[in-house]
């Protein structure tokens, strides 16, 4: 899709929104309005404002984004409705649910405005550097508003949807957690080289490279992990020793489908029943 991007109501730009923000900018947006009580400013065309009464009732966003704490959002949601009625709504708010978000604005709606349109969106925080991951559900939206979602969370890195908001849940601790388990290993490995002897910083450096690497090559070659996994290792070399001790059954295998059961567990508690009025 060619041109600029429709302007856009940016509810909170700290780390996800702001990064959002960026790639919303590199791709050409359209005069857009951001609300945010911390940012310093925004460029010029764009408006930054630090409450909703500064917006005046003439913009009509093609879609409003709210990317508030989600502990937060409560704040917001009465001052957002009215634009919730000229466009959808695009959450990237962890654990708040479609039919949890749709309520809390068909409650500050007057009786029988049309039932405003909630897309759900799991980004990760690889977002900030246009490489994220972004999963997707609206159970409502048009095409058109689903591609139109689908080109603003482009803009940050890749996307993808489901069709049903329950798989949220293991989408949440795989790629909205998954961070945080690379990083583990790149923290890992530095430290079992500086045990081994290596200097500090070579551990670090040789960690690091190593993990940004082998991601890099994963995600550039299109070949599936297995058989990546398969090329680096030698019959009976220095790697297969190292991976029959990571593979047994109750090492890698066992442990991180523990994590991520418990993550997807965590992830279903912080989506239930929810605050919102």
């Amino acid at each position: 899709m060619d041109g600029m991007l429709p302007p856009i109501l940016l509810v909170g730009c700290g780390n996800m929104g702001g990064a959002m923000l960026d790639g919303w900018l590199k791709e050409g947006l359209a005069p857009s309005f951001i609300l945010d009580r911390h940012r310093p400013s925004v460029p010029a065309p764009h408006h930054l404002v630090r409450s909703m009464d500064e917006i005046p009732d003439t913009f009509h966003p093609g879609m409003i984004v709210l990317a508030t704490k989600p502990q937060k959002v409560d704040a917001v949601m009465s001052a957002i409705a009215p634009f919730a009625l000229r466009a959808p709504v695009l959450s990237v708010l962890a654990g708040r649910t479609v039919g949890a978000l749709t309520d809390g604005l068909d409650k500050a709606l007057p009786a029988g405005s049309p039932v405003p349109v909630v897309i759900r969106v799991m980004p990760n925080t690889p977002s900030s550097i246009g490489q994220g991951m972004s999963v997707c559900y609206a159970p409502t939206a048009t095409a058109a508003q689903r591609s139109l979602c689908t080109r603003l969370m482009r803009a940050v890195g890749d996307v993808a949807w489901i069709e049903h908001e329950d798989q949220m849940d293991v989408v949440t601790a795989i790629s909205g957690s998954g961070p945080a388990y690379v990083f583990l290993l790149a923290e890992l490995l530095e430290q079992v080289g500086t045990m081994e002897g290596l200097p500090p910083a070579l551990a670090r450096q040789i960690a690091r490279q190593t993990v940004a690497g082998a991601g890099a090559l994963m995600l550039r070659s299109g070949v599936d992990a297995a058989t990546l996994r398969r090329n680096v290792t030698s019959p009976g070399g220095t790697t297969q020793q190292a991976l029959e001790v990571l593979m047994a059954p109750d090492a890698w295998p066992a442990t991180l489908a523990t994590a991520i059961r418990a993550a997807a567990r965590r992830a279903r508690e912080l989506s239930g029943p929810s605050p919102v009025s």
